[in-house]
């Protein structure tokens, strides 16, 4: 059972949004209490976001984050940190090229124009790293209006009939769209899923690496991690979920 390990040969990977920290919100005090002073005595830790590092840290309640975690996969994994330094940092504008970016922003662009939605707000793409997330109702949106959105697209299917239109368009990139979060959905190549960040844990030995994700139905941004032979995933709802789940697996 994983308990018989010593600490260097088990890690928990953790997605941020809705399994640390409810949609968008920051972590409870208690939450990071108990990942900070009792799974980290007995396993590494690290945390897989798909959004960029200035919004993990606001979630995760600092810039210090990096310190506080063993590693910080940031973008999937394409900016990654173990112990507070960085260990590797991929681009999408390099892979796929300006002329081809543009043409899919443009696209995405005008499909948005069209969309008629309860609001409409400000940054309706937002261009990181290694994706570029695409944003129907404007990341400006305030929290009400997000939640209002994700009702709607619960509805309206809004972002699923949005993914299937650019992957039929852009069906020759080598594109993947996941939809994660309320209100916005992924874009990257084929490959630079959460699975990107266990190119970095694999070379330091694990017996057992550990996922624990709440988006983990196909087309959800922790599905590839998840279902990875290399992982033993864990879905969760909620952050009293995941806590649940480490107190079993641990014997907290």
């Amino acid at each position: 059972m994983s308990s018989s390990f010593k600490r260097e040969e088990i890690i928990c990977l953790f997605d941020v949004d809705g399994t640390l920290t409810k949609s968008r919100q920051k972590i409870h005090p208690t939450t990071e209490e108990f990942l900070l002073s009792k799974v980290k005595l007995v396993a590494t830790i690290g945390l897989v976001g798909g959004s960029d590092l200035v919004k993990i840290a606001e979630q995760m309640g600092g810039a210090d984050v990096i310190n506080k975690f063993d590693y910080v996969f940031a973008e999937n994994g394409l900016v990654a940190y173990k112990n507070g330094g960085l260990i590797g940092k991929m681009s999408i504008q390099e892979h796929v090229g300006e002329e081809k970016l543009q043409l899919f922003i443009n696209s995405a662009l005008s499909y948005m124009s069209k969309l008629k939605l309860p609001v409409k707000r400000g940054t309706f793409i937002e261009f990181r790293d290694g994706l570029v997330n695409v944003c129907p109702v404007g990341r400006s949106c305030s929290q009400a209006e997000r939640d209002q959105f994700a009702a709607y697209d619960k509805d309206h299917r809004i972002r699923e009939i949005f993914v299937k239109h650019l992957e039929a368009e852009f069906s020759d990139l080598g594109l993947v769209f996941s939809i994660g979060g309320q209100i916005s959905f992924d874009v990257f190549p084929k490959g630079w899923d959460k699975t990107y960040a266990l190119r970095f844990v694999e070379k330091d030995g694990y017996k057992e690496i550990h996922f624990f994700g709440d988006k983990t139905a196909p087309g959800g941004n922790d599905h590839e991690i998840y279902e990875d032979p290399r992982t033993i995933g864990h879905k969760v709802t909620c952050p009293e979920d995941t806590i649940q789940e480490l107190k079993t697996l641990l014997h907290l």
